[in-house]
């Protein structure tokens, strides 16, 4: 079974190597013929490590001692240390820090390796990173040059910044802040460790971590982010290996434009563009500090809902630049805590408007400027779109999808689109002051529904008719009015509950009826809706479904449809100029291209194989015939019965 003592000794296992023999890392021993081996290099490490605490004055053997004397109280007190058995540990100690001869090992090395070799298995390949380009964050304009959409990768919206770019004294801050020693040290720092340690001994609050800017990189993109021992191993020896591959300046680039920084914001030049609304390349030392300073936790040390803590943070990472030598010595500290820079308003990258366009101009990047992912890079791209006509045309089709499938009486109510009771009753218990909204509106307005790019306003159900006269559904909206829900269907109202949350239509009503909402259901039916600049072609609005979320099949574009639409033009005035009338009937059995045109009598056609179809031109005139344009279109379409197929859909109402 695996204790804890094995992990903590494999992670010594790893840590030994790469401190002491960087370049001859073995990831694989043998359980039984190399456990002498890992005991030298396990008493090399200590040594190493015995080394790290002379240099930061710390006695190593004293606080050994000091801890012993109540190890349940620091195991209690930190995180960082519950579990250990601080008996074993001590016997660990004296076998392979102070050479000496113990009974009863604490640890058996077996199981050690066993657990080394399980967390080293099929490492990541550390040389993709050489010249690796993170993905990027691309803007798509409309007709008018202004931004419509920005498309990214989930958890990666960026702009990437090349190193140069960057400011050499925004750089010193973000080393200052995580990894002093990162020009200095091989991928891991045995100081910062110490530190890291002592730190976690003394504070019980957030334990430290110790990470190199190389290891959080390799966090990062290449092992993942578990809280496990096995990914601390796989950190340090990929880190480890990364140091020999790529330059200081290479791992730092990698870095700034990877950690991220709150404001969903990855990268140094968005969250520059996010908190400050400038490019990273026009920060000054103060905002770059700030920058720096939200590495260790964007949520803890976010400005937006803990301006102290960001002031604390941000006077430690001034400290570490004055020690540093990087702000000049004259300027002193000033008393208190300094001020946070000018930080602008937070607008959340959020849109409800034109995926299937936006995909549709991912997919001709691809097709005709060759780019393979249009997130694979930061590009821009400027459409033809019309914002005020695509929002339009989208609150249309879903209106008009709705309609035409309560007319036809298929409307089905399934369920509410979310419900806010959970979140009612956090807001309710937490009462924050200053925010004088009721809590169902608080609730609605951080409400995330899955259809996100339906136009309906959502409503809350605030109340339900006991039975009494003149009792009526109530909703409430997001700008905090209640009115009234005009409510016909018999199964919603059976399923709806207190504060589930609905679609509705505002209806503006006057007298006694005032304002009202109208219940809005998800249709089962399907639609698409493109508009075209008749002159140039352009597209200015493009819908291919009721909602993204629901379907991303883009019906204006990825549809596969029968040509008779198409034809039918074409074969109607080709008839007319032939000089057939609206009602007259042909056959549309198989005939040979050198056969005269099959016009029928109506009472001919009663004893045809097939019944002719009828047909609709314009938006009133009937035309009832189809047009015997057999020999076109068996030459295009090949055999006679796929010309028979295509004349028959052709004339489809």
């Amino acid at each position: 079974m695996e204790t804890l003592l094995v992990k903590i000794f494999a992670t010594a296992l790893a840590l030994s190597q790469v401190t002491t023999a960087p370049g001859a890392i073995r990831t694989q021993f043998d359980r039984v013929a190399d456990q002498a081996q890992v005991s030298e290099l396990l008493r090399a490490g200590c040594a190493h490590m015995r080394k790290a605490f002379d240099i930061e004055d710390i006695n190593l053997d004293e606080l050994i001692a000091t801890a012993m004397e109540d190890p349940q109280a620091i195991a209690g007190e930190s995180k960082a240390f519950r579990g250990i058995n601080f008996a074993d540990l001590l016997t660990a100690y004296r076998q392979f820090c102070k050479n000496e001869m113990v009974a009863v090992p604490a640890v058996d090395l077996g199981d050690v390796i066993d657990f080394y070799n399980k967390a080293l298995t099929n490492l990541p390949d550390h040389n993709k990173l050489k010249g690796m380009k993170l993905p990027g964050a691309s803007v798509v304009l409309d007709r008018k040059g202004e931004r419509f959409a920005e498309v990214f990768e989930e958890n990666q919206r960026r702009v990437w910044l090349v190193l140069a770019d960057i400011p050499e004294h925004v750089q010193k801050a973000f080393v200052a802040a995580e990894d002093r020693r990162f020009y200095e040290h091989k991928g891991i720092d045995e100081h910062g460790l110490v530190r890291a340690f002592i730190g976690n001994l003394a504070h019980s609050g957030r334990p430290q971590g110790g990470s190199t800017i190389t290891q959080q990189v390799v966090k990062n993109l290449l092992v993942g982010e578990d809280l496990t021992y096995e990914r601390k191993i796989r950190e340090m020896v990929v880190a480890s290996r990364l140091e020999r591959t790529l330059s200081k300046g290479e791992i730092l680039e990698l870095y700034l434009n990877s950690v991220f920084l709150g404001r969903s914001s990855w990268g140094i030049e968005l969250a520059a563009r996010s908190y400050f609304g400038k490019s990273a390349k026009e920060l000054t030392l103060e905002e770059g500090a700030f920058l720096a300073g939200l590495t260790k936790g964007p949520n803890y040390f976010s400005p937006d809902r803990h301006p102290r803590r960001a002031q604390e943070r941000l006077a430690y990472v001034l400290s570490r630049l004055r020690e540093d030598g990087v702000i000049p010595a004259g300027e002193a500290a000033s008393r208190g805590l300094p001020a946070l820079p000018t930080i602008v308003a937070y607008e959340r990258p959020r849109r409800d408007i034109g995926f299937h366009f936006v995909d549709q101009v991912a997919r001709e990047a691809r097709s005709v400027a060759g780019i393979e992912a249009i997130t694979a890079n930061s590009y821009t791209v400027r459409s033809t779109i019309s914002l005020p006509l695509q929002r339009v045309v989208e609150e249309a089709l879903q209106e008009g999808l709705w309609r035409y499938e309560r007319d036809a009486g298929r409307l089905q109510f399934q369920a509410p689109e979310a419900s806010l009771t959970k979140a009612i009753n956090r807001i309710e218990a937490e009462k924050k002051p200053g925010d004088k909204r009721p809590a169902w509106q608080q609730a609605l307005a951080n409400a995330r529904l899955p259809l996100y790019d339906v136009h309906w306003p959502a409503a809350v159900v605030l109340e339900k008719p006991s039975g009494k006269k003149g009792e009526t559904w109530r909703v409430g909206l997001a700008d905090g009015r209640i009115v009234s829900l005009s409510l016909d269907n018999a199964l919603a109202k059976r399923k709806l509950a207190l504060d589930d949350v609905i679609f509705v239509r505002v209806v503006e009503g006057k007298g006694k009826n005032g304002v009202r909402a109208e219940l809005r259901l998800r249709p089962t039916v399907q639609g698409m809706v493109v508009v075209l600049e008749n002159r140039t072609g352009r597209i200015l609005a493009m819908d291919g479904g009721f909602s993204y979320p629901l379907s991303q099949l883009n019906r204006v574009t990825q549809s596969v449809r029968q040509p008779g639409s198409t034809i039918k033009p074409l074969s109607y005035l080709a008839a007319l100029g032939r000089g057939l009338q609206p009602n007259t009937l042909v056959s549309d059995h198989a005939i040979s291209a050198t056969s005269p045109p099959c016009i029928y009598s109506k009472a001919a056609s009663r004893t045809a194989p097939r019944q002719a179809s009828t047909g609709y031109v314009g938006s009133r005139w009937k035309l009832r015939f189809i047009v015997n344009a057999c020999t076109t279109i068996r030459s295009y379409w090949g055999p006679s019965r796929y010309g028979r197929s295509i004349l028959r859909h052709s004339t489809r109402p």
